[in-house]
C-alpha cells in the first residue's frame, strides 16, 4: 500500500495574527499601520460609528449594535460601547475565530473603545488567542470626568488581556514641538503598535540565524499584565547601542521600568554587514536593564533594505503583573490552541450594512535614522 504523505501550506505553518481596531482611535492606528504596509497579520475595525467606518482602509468592517446606535455612535458613553459589543457579539467571535493571536488598539474614554475592548478581550481569550491590548488614555486638557472613565475601562480590560501597553497622549509632549502638526503627534504615537507587531511577524517569518516560532511569544506575552513595547534604529558609529537605547527609553509609554519585567522579547535586525559583536552589545544592554531571572527570548533577523542601520526592538512583559493576575478570571478552553492550524477554518468576512470595502493605497513613510516606537489611538469614542 503506498504511503500518502501531505506537505502542509506555507501559510498553514505561519501563526496568523489579528489587529483589530476597536472605536474612531482604534480604527485611526488600523489606518495608520495599513498606509505603513504591514505584512504578516490581517486588520479587522470595529465601530458604533457607521461614518468613520466608511472611512477605514480595512476590509473587514464590523458596525457594533446596529440595533443600539443605529450607526450613530456610543455618545462617550461606555455602557453603550458595551451594549453595543454584546449585541453583535456572535459577528466578533466569527471575525477572532481561525486566528492564533489578536492586538486590540483603542483609545480609552470614549464610548465605543471604553465599553466594546473589554468584551472584544474577554471573547478573544476565551477562543484561545493570545490577545494584546495597546491602549491609548486621554489628555489632560480633555477633563478629569474622561480620565475618570479611561481609568475604570483599563482596569476592566487588563482582567481579559494577556498583555496591556497604555501610552497616555500625554506623554505626546515629551516627543513634539511647537511645530509639530496634531497629527504627526499621533502619527508618532502609532508607531507602538505598528513596530510590537512588525518586531513579533519578523521574528517569525524573517529570514535568520536566530528565528522564533508562536510559542517562544507566547511564553513572554501569555498572561504576563502589563507591558512596554519599543523599538530603536540608528546608523554609524555604535549604532546597535544607540538602537538599543532607544528601544528601551520610550517617553510615550505610561511609566514602566524594564527592572519588574518577567518576561523579555529581543529582536535584532540588520543588513548583511550586521556584525556578531553588534548583536552581542545590542543584547546585553538590554539584559543589563532586566531583573535576572527574567525569561529573555532572543531573535535576529535579516533584512537587505537595513544595510547601514540596526534596528533593535524590545517587549518587556509581566511589569506589575501579580497584582492583577489574582483577579483575573480562568481562561476558558473553547477553542484550544493545540488544535491543528489546518483544522482551523476563518469565515468569510461578515457584511457590513450599507458599507462598502475601501482598497488601500499603501504609502510607505521614509524611515528615519534614529526611530522611537510608540503606538496611537486618538481618544474618539
Amino acid at each position: 500500500m503506498a504511503m500518502q504523505i501531505s506537505v502542509p501550506k506555507p501559510t498553514e505553518l505561519k501563526p496568523r495574527i489579528l489587529v483589530m481596531g476597536v472605536g474612531g482611535a482604534g480604527g485611526n492606528a488600523v489606518n495608520n499601520m495599513i498606509n505603513g504596509q504591514l505584512e504578516g497579520c490581517e486588520f479587522v475595525v470595529a465601530n458604533t460609528d457607521a461614518q468613520a467606518l466608511s472611512r477605514s482602509l480595512a476590509e473587514r468592517r464590523l458596525q457594533l449594535g446596529e440595533a443600539l446606535t443605529q450607526g450613530l455612535g456610543a455618545g462617550s458613553k461606555p455602557e453603550i460601547g458595551r451594549q453595543a459589543a454584546e449585541e453583535s457579539l456572535d459577528r466578533l467571535i466569527e471575525n477572532l475565530q481561525g486566528y492564533h493571536m489578536v492586538f486590540l488598539a483603542a483609545g480609552m474614554g470614549g464610548g465605543t473603545g471604553s465599553g466594546a475592548a473589554p468584551i472584544i478581550a474577554q471573547a478573544a481569550r476565551d477562543l484561545g488567542l493570545l490577545t494584546v491590548a495597546v491602549v491609548t488614555k486621554p489628555f489632560r486638557f480633555e477633563g478629569q470626568h474622561r480620565m475618570n472613565l479611561a481609568e475604570k475601562a483599563i482596569e476592566e480590560l487588563q482582567k481579559y488581556v494577556d498583555t496591556l501597553i497604555v501610552i497616555p497622549n500625554q506623554n505626546l509632549f515629551c516627543v513634539a514641538n511647537e511645530k509639530t502638526s496634531f497629527a504627526d503627534a499621533f502619527k508618532m504615537a502609532d508607531d507602538v503598535l505598528y513596530q510590537g507587531v512588525r518586531s513579533i511577524t519578523d521574528l517569525m517569518v524573517m529570514p535568520g540565524l536566530i528565528n522564533l516560532d508562536f510559542a517562544d511569544v507566547r511564553s513572554v506575552m501569555n498572561e504576563m499584565g502589563k507591558a512596554m513595547m519599543g523599538t530603536g534604529e540608528a546608523e554609524g558609529e555604535d549604532r546597535e547601542k544607540r538602537a538599543a537605547d532607544s528601544a528601551i527609553n520610550n517617553p510615550l509609554l505610561e511609566d514602566t521600568s524594564l527592572k519588574g519585567a518577567r518576561g523579555v522579547l529581543i529582536n535584532v535586525t540588520g543588513g548583511s554587514d550586521m556584525t556578531l559583536f553588534e548583536v552581542d552589545e545590542a543584547a546585553n544592554r538590554i539584559r543589563n536593564e532586566v531583573d535576572p531571572e527574567a525569561n529573555i527570548i532572543f531573535g535576529s533577523t535579516f533584512d537587505e533594505s537595513m544595510k547601514g542601520r540596526v534596528r533593535v526592538s524590545v517587549i518587556a512583559t509581566g511589569i506589575n503583573a501579580q497584582a492583577m493576575i489574582k483577579d483575573r478570571p480562568e481562561r476558558s478552553n473553547i477553542v484550544p490552541m493545540a488544535r491543528p492550524i489546518q483544522q482551523m477554518v476563518r469565515p468569510s468576512p461578515a457584511p457590513t450594512a450599507g458599507l462598502v470595502p475601501i482598497t488601500a493605497q499603501a504609502v510607505v513613510a521614509p524611515q528615519p535614522a534614529v526611530t522611537l516606537a510608540v503606538s496611537p489611538i486618538v481618544a474618539q469614542a
